[in-house]
């Protein structure tokens, strides 16, 4: 029996530009969208929302002080918007009913986020991607992203990315880091850990919302981890004492 009916799948923008480290790859985005395909086809209600650090991020765009903070984060959430519409192209090619829901209005482009009308489109087997972040500068798409998750009663958010779970170290610096398949959400905050930002975290934890990390890149991860199989993946939960 399926464990898990409505998912939530957050992805990196980086993730989506490949070795170019900029732009959409659109292999990518097909890989991607098969994936989605296989957990709907398995009567899985999925939502998702994408990051924008293959175009924009508002931090680097203000650093230098030119533009300003909220101007950058404005620019990040636009960008959010493209890997939308890329990704609602891409899983509309494999045959899925797709809705891109935004946080700020573009109606020539997107609905506008009403969270019944997304939890409808959720129980009649369309995808719903969530655009352009909590729609307020300051908050990341991580952030977003729980926050939706939250609001469309999911069972679980997948945060899918290029590394296979969490680690107590950076394992691109370090030989030795170890991988945590399991670990609270106090933990999760650890300025060491840093699976998602705290305030996404915090959100998480009040609303004991599971949270698993995975690798976005390995064949049917998704509908696995769905289904219960966490030997892949890290879960960040609340712990039994």
């Amino acid at each position: 029996m399926m464990k898990n009916k409505r998912v939530l799948v957050k992805f990196s923008g980086e993730a989506l530009a490949g070795e170019n480290g900029f732009g959409i790859d659109t292999s990518i985005l097909k890989f991607i969208a098969d994936e989605i395909k296989t957990l709907v086809n398995s009567g899985i209600e999925v939502g998702i929302v994408i990051g924008g650090g293959n175009i924009i991020r508002g931090v680097s765009a203000a650093k230098d002080g030119i533009i300003k903070r909220t101007s950058g984060d404005y620019m990040g959430m636009l960008s959010t918007v493209i890997n939308s519409i890329a990704m609602q192209e891409a899983l509309e090619h494999v045959g899925m009913e797709v809705r891109v829901q935004s946080a700020i209005k573009m109606e020539a482009i997107s609905e506008t986020f009403i969270v019944r009308r997304a939890q409808r489109h959720l129980q009649k087997g369309r995808i719903v991607i969530f655009a352009a972040g909590t729609g307020n500068p300051y908050f990341t798409t991580d952030t977003a992203a729980t926050l939706r998750a939250i609001e469309i009663n999911s069972d679980m958010i997948i945060k899918a990315t290029k590394v296979d779970g969490v680690y107590d170290k950076d394992p691109k610096k370090f030989l030795d880091a170890t991988k945590l398949n399991e670990l609270s959400y106090e933990r999760a905050m650890d300025d060491s850990i840093k699976v998602m930002d705290d305030t996404s975290v915090a959100l998480a934890k009040d609303n004991n919302l599971p949270i698993v990390v995975c690798n976005m890149f390995v064949k049917n991860n998704l509908l696995e981890i769905i289904n219960g199989d966490y030997s892949k993946c890290s879960i960040v939960q609340k712990q039994n004492n």
